[in-house]
């Protein structure tokens, strides 16, 4: 089973578990809607493609509306300590929450009473309460955009408003050096895949892969589209890829798919998803030797 996790910017949406199917603009999961097309809702949608693609199990999630006040953070990460024995994944990604530190703790102590250790992936709040709380290395993904990278990279800082200079103006240039302070500082997990105008997959310090083509400027505005990253990487470790190769896939996926919807201002980042099952028959077999028939297509 695969759990994706995160709050959704819904003060309405309860505490909601379940397995999740899709419409065209929403996901479904415990007799729920929420939107598909920002944030965790994005992370889902596009793991939701990938898995479908696959004919794998839909994902399971774990959602809770939360506008700041912390109160649906809060529900999931109950949630998850009281229940995360029972549902034992084999993969839970941690997505949008507040980086609520002692939270986080609680739940990589119950995390350990599980059968087999889940492959653990964070990214935005989930991963500032892993570095904040000095957890990273219970993770094996982060997926950090280039001002998240900078406050991993950041040895005296336990939360990326004490960065804030780098939440605005991020030099790319820096990137490669922030990935190594990142593992020395023991503020990394495992890999370390970073988003942005270059994708860097790095492991042990050292950068892996660079991805950089095709080079599609007009995603950069698009919200949601680092949070597809995040959903396909997930996907993809589900569906048995190696860590690296997962996340170098998942860059490639994300650009190619971006260059298919032939995107402009107005391009909403569900048009991007509804591309990766083409992306995937088109280029999975020669990028990773899963051919389309592979797939039971």
């Amino acid at each position: 089973m695969m759990l994706l996790c995160g709050t959704i910017p819904d003060k309405n949406l309860p505490v909601t578990y379940g397995q999740v199917s899709q419409d065209e603009d929403y996901l479904y999961a415990g007799g729920r809607r929420f939107s598909r097309t920002q944030g965790t809702g994005a992370m889902i949608s596009a793991a939701f493609a990938i898995t479908s693609y696959f004919k794998l199990e839909a994902p399971h999630v774990l959602v809770a509306g939360d506008i700041g006040g912390g109160e649906g953070t809060r529900g999931i990460y109950k949630y998850l300590i009281e229940h995360i024995v029972e549902l034992s994944p084999e993969l839970m990604t941690l997505h949008y929450s507040l980086p609520i530190m002692a939270l986080l703790r609680k739940l990589c102590e119950a995390v350990k009473g599980c059968p087999n250790r889940p492959f653990m992936i964070a990214d935005a709040g989930a991963m500032y309460a892993a570095k904040g709380a000095g957890l990273s290395s219970e993770f094996d993904i982060f997926t950090p955009d280039p001002s998240e990278i900078a406050f991993l990279a950041d040895a005296q800082a336990t939360h990326p408003a004490y960065i804030s200079n780098y939440l605005f103006a991020s030099d790319a240039d820096k990137i490669p050096g922030q990935i190594t302070d990142a593992f020395a500082n023991k503020s990394a997990a495992k890999l370390l895949l970073v988003k942005g105008k270059t994708d860097y997959v790095a492991a042990d310090g050292q950068i892996l892969s660079t991805i950089n083509e095709p080079d599609v400027p007009m995603l950069e505005p698009i919200g949601g589209t680092g949070d597809t990253i995040t959903g396909l990487v997930s996907a993809l470790v589900y569906a048995g890829l190696e860590p690296k190769d997962a996340a170098v896939y998942a860059c490639r996926t994300n650009r190619v798919a971006g260059q298919l919807a032939c995107p402009t201002p107005a391009t909403k980042v569900k048009q991007i998803i509804d591309q990766f099952p083409v992306v995937a028959k088109q280029n999975y077999c020669s990028w990773a030797g899963i051919c389309y028939t592979d797939a039971g297509k």
